[in-house]
Protein backbone atom coordinates (compact mmCIF):
# COMPACT_ATOMS: atom_id res chain seq x y z
CA UNK A 1 0.00 0.00 0.00
CA UNK A 2 1.34 3.42 -0.92
CA UNK A 3 1.58 6.31 1.55
CA UNK A 4 -1.14 8.10 -0.46
CA UNK A 5 -3.51 5.10 -0.13
CA UNK A 6 -2.83 4.93 3.62
CA UNK A 7 -3.55 8.65 4.04
CA UNK A 8 -6.75 8.35 1.98
CA UNK A 9 -8.00 5.54 4.22
CA UNK A 10 -7.06 7.50 7.34
CA UNK A 11 -8.97 10.51 6.02
CA UNK A 12 -12.07 8.49 5.06
CA UNK A 13 -12.22 6.88 8.50
CA UNK A 14 -11.62 10.20 10.30
CA UNK A 15 -14.38 11.73 8.19
CA UNK A 16 -16.69 8.88 9.22
CA UNK A 17 -16.09 9.63 12.93
CA UNK A 18 -16.84 13.33 12.40
CA UNK A 19 -19.84 12.68 10.14
CA UNK A 20 -21.29 10.34 12.76
CA UNK A 21 -21.17 13.15 15.36
CA UNK A 22 -22.72 15.70 12.98
CA UNK A 23 -25.58 13.44 11.86
CA UNK A 24 -26.20 12.25 15.42
CA UNK A 25 -26.52 15.84 16.66
CA UNK A 26 -29.00 16.55 13.86
CA UNK A 27 -31.03 13.40 14.70
CA UNK A 28 -30.66 12.13 11.13
CA UNK A 29 -31.04 8.54 12.26
CA UNK A 30 -31.36 6.85 8.86
CA UNK A 31 -28.10 8.42 7.79
CA UNK A 32 -26.38 7.57 11.09
CA UNK A 33 -27.42 3.92 10.80
CA UNK A 34 -26.21 3.85 7.18
CA UNK A 35 -22.67 4.62 8.42
CA UNK A 36 -22.56 1.07 9.83
CA UNK A 37 -21.94 -2.16 7.96
CA UNK A 38 -25.10 -4.29 7.74
CA UNK A 39 -23.87 -6.38 10.71
CA UNK A 40 -22.27 -3.42 12.51
CA UNK A 41 -22.06 -3.30 16.29
CA UNK A 42 -22.27 -0.31 18.64
CA UNK A 43 -22.05 0.22 22.36
CA UNK A 44 -22.92 3.61 23.76
CA UNK A 45 -20.41 5.15 26.16
CA UNK A 46 -23.13 5.09 28.84
CA UNK A 47 -23.87 1.38 28.18
CA UNK A 48 -20.56 -0.27 27.17
CA UNK A 49 -21.81 -3.76 28.08
CA UNK A 50 -25.00 -3.58 26.00
CA UNK A 51 -24.05 -4.07 22.34
CA UNK A 52 -26.55 -3.28 19.63
CA UNK A 53 -25.92 -5.40 16.53
CA UNK A 54 -27.12 -4.90 12.98
CA UNK A 55 -28.08 -1.81 11.04
CA UNK A 56 -31.83 -2.31 11.58
CA UNK A 57 -31.42 -2.75 15.35
CA UNK A 58 -29.19 0.32 15.45
CA UNK A 59 -31.77 2.38 13.57
CA UNK A 60 -34.55 1.24 15.93
CA UNK A 61 -32.37 2.13 18.91
CA UNK A 62 -31.63 5.62 17.58
CA UNK A 63 -35.28 6.26 16.76
CA UNK A 64 -36.35 5.00 20.20
CA UNK A 65 -34.42 7.65 22.09
CA UNK A 66 -36.31 10.63 23.51
CA UNK A 67 -35.72 13.85 21.57
CA UNK A 68 -32.86 15.94 22.91
CA UNK A 69 -30.39 18.58 21.91
CA UNK A 70 -26.81 17.37 21.72
CA UNK A 71 -23.40 18.44 20.53
CA UNK A 72 -20.63 15.89 20.18
CA UNK A 73 -17.07 17.20 20.04
CA UNK A 74 -14.60 14.65 18.66
CA UNK A 75 -10.86 14.91 19.30
CA UNK A 76 -7.64 12.93 19.29
CA UNK A 77 -8.80 10.75 16.39
CA UNK A 78 -6.03 8.31 15.54
CA UNK A 79 -6.65 5.85 12.70
CA UNK A 80 -4.53 2.73 12.21
CA UNK A 81 -4.77 1.29 8.71
CA UNK A 82 -4.56 -2.50 8.89
CA UNK A 83 -5.11 -3.33 5.24
CA UNK A 84 -6.76 -1.94 2.12
CA UNK A 85 -10.14 -3.05 3.52
CA UNK A 86 -9.85 -2.67 7.31
CA UNK A 87 -8.77 -0.07 9.82
CA UNK A 88 -9.25 0.79 13.48
CA UNK A 89 -9.28 4.03 15.45
CA UNK A 90 -9.55 5.58 18.86
CA UNK A 91 -11.02 8.97 19.64
CA UNK A 92 -12.16 11.09 22.54
CA UNK A 93 -15.71 12.44 22.71
CA UNK A 94 -17.11 15.33 24.68
CA UNK A 95 -20.93 15.30 24.82
CA UNK A 96 -23.10 18.26 25.74
CA UNK A 97 -26.83 17.55 26.04
CA UNK A 98 -29.90 19.63 26.73
CA UNK A 99 -33.63 20.03 26.33
CA UNK A 100 -35.16 21.26 23.11
CA UNK A 101 -37.01 24.56 23.23
CA UNK A 102 -40.62 23.90 22.14
CA UNK A 103 -40.70 27.36 20.54
CA UNK A 104 -37.62 26.65 18.42
CA UNK A 105 -35.14 28.80 20.32
CA UNK A 106 -31.80 27.70 21.67
CA UNK A 107 -31.94 24.52 23.75
CA UNK A 108 -31.30 24.63 27.48
CA UNK A 109 -28.10 22.79 28.40
CA UNK A 110 -28.40 20.05 31.01
CA UNK A 111 -26.95 20.85 34.41
CA UNK A 112 -23.69 19.23 35.34
CA UNK A 113 -20.57 18.73 33.32
CA UNK A 114 -20.53 17.26 29.81
CA UNK A 115 -19.74 13.57 29.43
CA UNK A 116 -16.20 12.64 28.43
CA UNK A 117 -15.72 9.31 26.74
CA UNK A 118 -13.72 7.24 24.34
CA UNK A 119 -14.62 5.36 21.19
CA UNK A 120 -12.74 2.37 19.85
CA UNK A 121 -13.74 1.84 16.24
CA UNK A 122 -13.24 -0.85 13.64
CA UNK A 123 -13.86 0.07 10.01
CA UNK A 124 -14.46 -2.09 6.97
CA UNK A 125 -14.53 -1.18 3.29
CA UNK A 126 -17.89 -2.14 1.79
CA UNK A 127 -19.45 -1.70 -1.63
CA UNK A 128 -20.84 1.60 -0.28
CA UNK A 129 -17.47 2.83 1.03
CA UNK A 130 -15.96 2.78 4.51
CA UNK A 131 -18.37 1.85 7.29
CA UNK A 132 -18.23 1.14 11.00
CA UNK A 133 -17.90 -2.57 11.69
CA UNK A 134 -17.76 -1.78 15.42
CA UNK A 135 -18.11 1.37 17.46
CA UNK A 136 -17.46 0.72 21.16
CA UNK A 137 -17.92 3.59 23.54
CA UNK A 138 -16.96 3.99 27.17
CA UNK A 139 -16.91 6.83 29.69
CA UNK A 140 -13.59 8.25 30.84
CA UNK A 141 -14.79 9.67 34.17
CA UNK A 142 -17.44 8.73 36.71
CA UNK A 143 -19.58 11.22 38.59
CA UNK A 144 -18.33 12.38 41.96
CA UNK A 145 -20.25 11.25 44.98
Amino acid sequence: MSPEQRRAIEWECTRLVNLYALLNDEARWDEVAALYAEDGLMTRPTAPDAPIVGREALLASFRGRPPRASRHVCANIVVDVESETSASASSVILLFTGSLDPEGGLPVRDEGPPLVGTYRDRFVLTGDGWRFAERRGSLSFRSAG
